[in-house]
């Protein structure tokens, strides 16, 4: 199966493509997003890694200047570096950084990206989620993230330089430790991987930490009140504007008591356990 066929987009305007997996079929899908810049171009998130990202991006016509398919090439010119930004380095978002030369992760999860480390990364793939196996004889059995040198250590404050867009690192750990969002200012636009989406936030994986959780919920609020934010592009699922932000990150303080912390923990455990069955399995 090629990339074209692997891979499907969207436009959004302003630069930006929705892009995503057509044939993984899961609640852990997640969404890829390009963002075009007059000097940069930077990928967020890269899914599974079975079919070349980079590829597709090419061959759809999506990098380079001008602003439609297949404008890159017609224009001339050498193409605008191109970056692969990690919300986090679980395998649904990190699995095909491999394939970039550049590659940019929040210092606190460089080193499991570094090792290739299957625990942290979370790898949790079945065979029926993948619909249309990438190639002959695959099997999820076979799959982890590989490792990846980072060629940019992200820490809070980080300003990613598109040239006429500028994208802010806001270190958001709970949902991991080294879990970001990517905050366009000027555009009151949020990337915010699994930071937060429209669905039940994730706080029982390993390195979850619901008070850190809570921390980034309420700088989420924060971001809201001071009109900073009108759309977020999150991590899986649809996008959604200020309000339902605010309401998702309000639910997740509210909810965050003694009994959610007694059955979290209980989900870490079953969780822990079967990502080390899975693990063992895997390299048997």
């Amino acid at each position: 199966m090629s990339a074209l066929e692997w891979f499907a987009h969207k436009p959004l305007g302003g630069g930006i493509y929705w892009i995503q997996e057509r044939f993984y079929e899961s609640g852990n899908r997640a969404n890829i997003w390009l963002v075009r810049g007059s000097e940069r171009d930077v990928v967020i998130d890269t899914g599974l890694g079975l079919r070349s990202l980079p590829d597709y991006l090419h061959s759809a016509g999506l990098l380079g200047p001008g602003a439609g398919p297949g404008e890159a090439e017609a224009a001339g010119g050498g193409r605008r570096p191109l970056l692969a930004v990690a919300t986090h380095v679980h395998f649904d978002h990190a699995g095909g950084l491999h394939q970039f030369d550049e590659v940019a992760v929040h210092s606190a999860e460089a080193g499991a990206l570094l090792r290739g480390d299957n625990y942290e990364t979370v790898t949790w793939l079945s065979d029926s989620e993948v619909v249309r196996p990438p190639s002959p004889g695959w099997s999820a059995r076979q799959f982890r993230v590989q490792p990846v040198q980072p060629t940019h250590i992200l820490q809070e404050g980080d300003v990613i330089n598109l040239g006429d867009r500028q994208l802010t690192v806001m270190h958001m750990p709970g949902h991991s430790r080294g879990s970001i969002c990517l905050h366009d200012r000027d555009q009151k636009i949020l990337f915010s991987g699994d930071v937060v989406y429209d669905g039940s936030m994730i706080d029982w994986l390993p390195y979850s930490k619901i008070s850190d959780y809570v921390t980034s919920c309420e700088r989420l609020i924060e971001l809201v009140d001071r009109g900073l934010v009108e759309k977020v592009l999150p991590g899986h699922f649809n996008t959604f504007g200020a309000e339902r932000l605010y309401r998702l990150a309000s639910n997740y303080i509210s909810k965050a008591g003694v009994c959610h912390k007694v059955s979290t923990c209980a989900m870490r455990s079953i969780a822990s356990l079967a990502l080390h069955v899975t693990n063992s399995r895997g390299t048997s």
